[in-house]
C-alpha cells in the first residue's frame, strides 16, 4: 500500500527477551524470584541475566550455538531462559530425571559448548560424558552449588556470573524466527525427540499463556511444571511479562505446594495431572486453607472428580491439551458462565474437557487421518487432534524425516486421539498407540480412569488394553490405593459396572491390577510399560467371559 515502509520504528523482532527489558524498568524494585532465603527483584534479574550473557559472549560462542542445562526449577534456570538468548545462544534444558545414558544420548544430539550442571547432578553429568568417546569438543561445565562454601573442580555458576560485564548489551534475534530453545519430547512413544522453538514462538505463547490463564498483573507463580519441559510452558517468560514472582521449587511434593500457596500467597501454577491428584488426595494434615483463588493449568487427562476436589480446595483448574511440538499447549478449556448454573456434575464434566483453540494457534481441528477430513461434531467419532499456527515448532532438531513425518497437509499432526462436542470443545481420548478396540468399537481410557479415580479407595489408576479372545481387547485397569485403603479386584469391576449403568458394558474391566502407576518424570502415565505388563499376562480366553 502506497505510504508505508517497514522500518525499525515499526518493525522488531519478537522475542520474550524484552519481557525481562520491560520488567526491569516497570517492576525493578518488585520481587522476581524467590527461592528459600534468596530474593530478587526485576532490576536485580535483569542484571545477573545480562552478566550471565556477557560471560557466555567472552567464552567465544557464535549465534546459534546450544547452551546445555541439567538444573532444577531454580532460580539460575529462570536466568538462563533469558541469559543464554541474551548472548544470541539456544538454551537445552534437560531432564533432570534422565540418567547417564540419556543424557549422554542428548548432549551427542545438541553438541553443547557449555553445560550448566547442578550440584546434585553433577555425577550424572561427568558419567554421561564419559560415554561421548567420539564427541570431538566437549562443553565447558559449570556447576550450580547452593551455597558458597561448596568447592568444585569446575567453574561455579556465581562466579561465571561475576565475570560478566554489567554494561554488555544484550544480542536480540537477527530474525524472529530464529531458534531460542530446544526441548525433548517426553518420550512416551520411543526415544524422545528434540523440539526447536524460536524467538517469534515463545513470545506468543508467554503472551497466550498469561492471557488464556486470566493471569493479573504481578502473579506470583509457582513452579510445579519442570523449566526442562517446553521452557516451562513458556511461563518462565510470561512471569517477566506480567511482572511476577517466580516462587522456584528444587523439589514438589503436597507438602511444599501448600506451604508455598500460603507463604507467598501464591496466585497462579501449572501442574501435570500427576501433580493435581496428589494435591486433591493430600493427607488432611497436609492440606491448608487460604482466602483466594489459585489458578490452576494442567495438560493431559485429569479426571472431572480430581478437579471437584480441588475447587473445593480453593483451585480453579483450566484443562489444557499440549505437546512439546506445540509450546506445550493446544488447546484450552475455556469457562462458560452458564455452565455454573449446571448441575454440579455435568458442570465438572464440561470443565474436564481440553477445550478450544488456544489463544496463540491459527487453527485446531480434529480430522480422520486416513481421508484427512473433520470428524463430526457428535462427541463420538474419534480422530487425530492437527495444529497450525505460529507456535507450533520450526520442526525436530537435526531430524528432517521426522519434521517431515509430522507435517502433512499443511498440519502439525499429534498423534493424540480425541472427538469434538457440539459446542467445538474437544475431548481428548488417547495416544494413537494407545486406543483400545473392543468388540470393533474403539475406546479412549480416559473415562473408565475417571471412574476408577471417583472409588474412594483409589489414588491413582490407568487403563489399557489386553488380549481378549471375545472382544479383541478388553480393558486391563492398573489402579494404586490410597494409603491404608482396602479394595479387591471383584469390587472394582463392580463398582465400574454401577458406575456406568446403561452405558457399552465394553468399558468395565475384567482385569484389575494393583501396583503404582509408572509415569514420566513430566507426570505423563508410562502405558508402554503397562501395554507390556497387560501382554505378559496372556489373552482372556472364551471361557471366561461371563
Amino acid at each position: 500500500m502506497e505510504g508505508t515502509m517497514k522500518c525499525s520504528a515499526n518493525y522488531v523482532p519478537l522475542s520474550p527477551i524484552s519481557f525481562l527489558e520491560r520488567a526491569a524498568v516497570t517492576f525493578g524494585n518488585k520481587t522476581s524470584v524467590v527461592y528459600g532465603d534468596i530474593h530478587y527483584t526485576w532490576h536485580q534479574t535483569r542484571d545477573r541475566c545480562v552478566r550471565l550473557a556477557s560471560a557466555l559472549s567472552d567464552l567465544g560462542l557464535s549465534r546459534h550455538d546450544v547452551v546445555a542445562a541439567l538444573v532444577p526449577n531454580i532460580p539460575a534456570l529462570c536466568e538462563l531462559h533469558f541469559g543464554a538468548p541474551m548472548a544470541g545462544t539456544v538454551l537445552c534444558a534437560l531432564n533432570t530425571g534422565y540418567d547417564s545414558k540419556m543424557v549422554a544420548m542428548a548432549l551427542e544430539k545438541t553438541k553443547p559448548k557449555v553445560l550448566f550442571v547442578d550440584y546434585e547432578l553433577i555425577s550424572v553429568a561427568e558419567e554421561s560424558l564419559s560415554l561421548l568417546s567420539d564427541i570431538e569438543e566437549r562443553p565447558l561445565i559449570i556447576t550450580v552449588t547452593e551455597n558458597s562454601t561448596e568447592k568444585s573442580k569446575h567453574v561455579e555458576y556465581e562466579d561465571f556470573i561475576s565475570s560478566g560485564n554489567h554494561a554488555f548489551e544484550p544480542l536480540g534475534p537477527v530474525d524472529e524466527c530464529d531458534p531460542i530453545a530446544l526441548n525433548f519430547t517426553s518420550g512416551t512413544t520411543g526415544t524422545p525427540k528434540c523440539v526447536v522453538y524460536s524467538h517469534r514462538g515463545a513470545y506468543l505463547n508467554a503472551v497466550a499463556v498469561g492471557v488464556t490463564n486470566e493471569m493479573k498483573p504481578m502473579p506470583v507463580y509457582l513452579w510445579a511444571v519442570p523449566m526442562y519441559h517446553c521452557s516451562g510452558w513458556c511461563s518462565v517468560w510470561t512471569v517477566a511479562a506480567f511482572g511476577g514472582v517466580n516462587v522456584c521449587l528444587r523439589e514438589v511434593n503436597d507438602v511444599v505446594i501448600f506451604d508455598s500457596i500460603v507463604k507467598h500467597k501464591v496466585t497462579d501454577f501449572g501442574g501435570s495431572p500427576a501433580v493435581l491428584n496428589m494435591i486433591a488426595n493430600a493427607p488432611d494434615s497436609v492440606k491448608k486453607s487460604f482466602s483466594w483463588t489459585v489458578q490452576v493449568m494442567s495438560g493431559g487427562s485429569s479426571p472431572p472428580e480430581v478437579i471437584l476436589k480441588l475447587k473445593k480446595l480453593g483451585f480453579k483448574v483450566m484443562m489444557a491439551f499440549g505437546c512439546s511440538e506445540a509450546y506445550g499447549i493446544g488447546t484450552a478449556c475455556l469457562w462458560m458462565p452458564e455452565w455454573e448454573t449446571l448441575p454440579e456434575e455435568e458442570c465438572i464434566r464440561l470443565k474436564a474437557r481440553d477445550g478450544v483453540n488456544y489463544f496463540a494457534k491459527e487453527v485446531v481441528d480434529v480430522l480422520d487421518p486416513t481421508t484427512m477430513k473433520p470428524v463430526p461434531h457428535d462427541g463420538k467419532t474419534i480422530g487425530e487432534i492437527v495444529l497450525r499456527g505460529n507456535t507450533v515448532m520450526s520442526g525436530y532438531y537435526k531430524n528432517k524425516e521426522a519434521t517431515e513425518a509430522a507435517f502433512r497437509g499443511g498440519w502439525y499432526w499429534t498423534r493424540d486421539m480425541a472427538v469434538i462436542d457440539h459446542d467445538g470443545y474437544i475431548y481428548w481420548k488417547e495416544r494413537s498407540q494407545d486406543v483400545i478396540t473392543c468388540g470393533g468399537e474403539i475406546v479412549g481410557s480416559k473415562e473408565i480412569e475417571g471412574l476408577l479415580h471417583s472409588h474412594p479407595a483409589v489414588y491413582d489408576a490407568a487403563v489399557v488394553g489386553r488380549t481378549d479372545e471375545a472382544l479383541g481387547e478388553s480393558m486391563c485397569a492398573f489402579v494404586k490405593l490410597k494409603e491404608g485403603a482396602e479394595a479387591k479386584e471383584e469390587e472394582i469391576i463392580e463398582f465400574c459396572k454401577r458406575k456406568i449403568g446403561h452405558k457399552s458394558m465394553k468399558m468395565v474391566p475384567k482385569t484389575v491390577v494393583f501396583t503404582d502407576i509408572p509415569r514420566t518424570s513430566t507426570g505423563k502415565t508410562r502405558k508402554n510399560v503397562l501395554r507390556n505388563m497387560a501382554k505378559d499376562m496372556g489373552y482372556i480366553p472364551l471361557k471366561a467371559v461371563e
